[in-house]
């Protein structure tokens, strides 16, 4: 029986659904998976390492046989050894410099996108979604990449008609759209990639082609889904986690003028941003499969079996944290499981970490009271956002 019943309303606002499973227990059995409805449980399932992130590939294979491989040769989508190989491969590239050179570059990506939005603020009302949040994680990750500028408008779309095959039941519309998707993606990445041989950039997708060309290398495959995850999972989480935050912060009691406070402090700054993510998470549902027996929680997990952890109950676990339902800029605590935990926590945490603060940072700092005048939700579960959020500075 599925047990996680997200139609009608309960898809806007999952969390009476998740806090009723919660209430049942750590792990809840639905439809042949095991749901994880606490921090404890969430974050012992993600950094168990008998718990593998194990792809399936989709069938017929060769009609995906792209978007397949752009998944198993992935870091994210990866164990030991070669998760262990990939991860170091990645981090090394990763690690060099390139999250702290983009800070300016990302401070002046805030302000030119806020710029045309002054009159609208001052007098009228802004899609925060649209004109801020989702193009400024392209325009971020296209300057980490080099990406050339004439083509940056094919990112989002590709990343878009990919990621909607993470949902629980893909349309075959969807489905058809991120083959195709994955196939063009695929295929530029390579091809770039492929000019950058023996040139002197100092981009991470230079560097990625020198890691791929060296005695210690990524595979030809291993480097495009590596740029194909990046854009991915960087740019929709980025989005949502504005996005969600944005609208909980505007939504709460008091909270943003503590959070304009806030903001002109670094670290109160950074706790903001850890309770945007916490209160309402870009990603919900996040699987493992056990590779051998596993005694989790007095509960055997067999062989096999799938276990997601529900990142969204975990962030409103009353155990973990003081009244979880209610947003507070200053909240401190134990971390949120946004980013995963354990082997495959993410890459690119300091980089959509810098981003957030920033942009929270930029639109706080130019504007006196935000109101949202009208919200969209996206019909979406395991990635969870808005398709657009409008406000008004009054």
């Amino acid at each position: 029986m599925n047990r996680l019943d997200l139609s009608g309303a309960a898809l806007a606002d999952p969390y009476p659904v998740l806090a009723d499973l919660r209430a049942e227990g750590p792990l809840v059995p639905s439809d042949g998976v095991l749901l994880a409805t606490t921090r404890e449980s969430c974050d012992a399932v993600l950094r168990d390492r008998r718990l593998g992130r194990i792809f399936a590939p989709r069938q017929p294979e060769a009609e995906w046989e792209t978007f397949n491989w752009l998944h198993a040769d992935s870091v994210l989508d990866s164990e030991p050894p070669k998760h262990t190989r990939l991860r170091r491969l990645v981090a090394a590239a990763f690690g060099r410099g390139h999250v702290a050179r983009l800070a300016p570059r990302i401070q002046a990506l805030c302000d030119e996108l806020l710029e045309p939005a002054g009159p609208a603020l001052g007098d009228g009302t802004w899609d925060v979604v649209t004109s801020y949040a989702e193009p400024l994680p392209v325009l971020v990750i296209a300057e980490l990449l080099d990406w050339p500028v004439a083509d940056r408008h094919l990112l989002r779309p590709w990343s878009q008609a990919i990621v909607k095959m993470y949902e629980l039941a893909p349309t075959e519309e969807q489905q058809q759209e991120a083959r195709k998707a994955a196939s063009e993606f695929a295929e530029y990445v390579a091809a770039l990639a492929d000019s950058r041989v023996g040139g002197d950039g100092e981009d991470l997708l230079s560097d990625l082609v020198r890691v791929r060309d060296g005695s210690d290398r990524l595979s030809r495959t291993e480097l495009v889904a590596t740029v194909v995850l990046l854009l991915n999972a960087g740019h929709e989480a980025s989005v949502n986690g504005f996005g969600n935050g944005l609208a909980s912060l505007l939504a709460a009691p008091g909270q943003q003028a503590a959070a304009r406070d806030a903001v002109q402090d670094p670290a109160q700054a950074a706790l903001l941003v850890e309770e945007m993510l916490r209160h309402d998470p870009p990603l919900q549902y996040f699987e493992r499969t056990a590779t051998q027996d596993v005694e989790l929680l007095g509960r055997t997990v067999h062989e096999g079996e799938r276990v997601a952890a529900l990142l969204g109950a975990a962030a409103h676990d009353p155990a973990a944290y003081d009244d979880p339902d209610t947003f507070r800029s200053a909240r401190t605590g134990p971390p949120h499981l946004g980013f995963g935990a354990g082997i495959h926590f993410c890459l690119g945490a300091p980089l959509a970490r810098l981003e957030l603060q920033t942009s929270i940072s930029t639109l706080l700092g130019r504007t006196s009271h935000l109101e949202v005048v009208s919200q969209v939700r996206r019909p979406t579960f395991v990635l969870r956002g808005y398709e657009s959020l409008v406000l008004a500075d009054a």
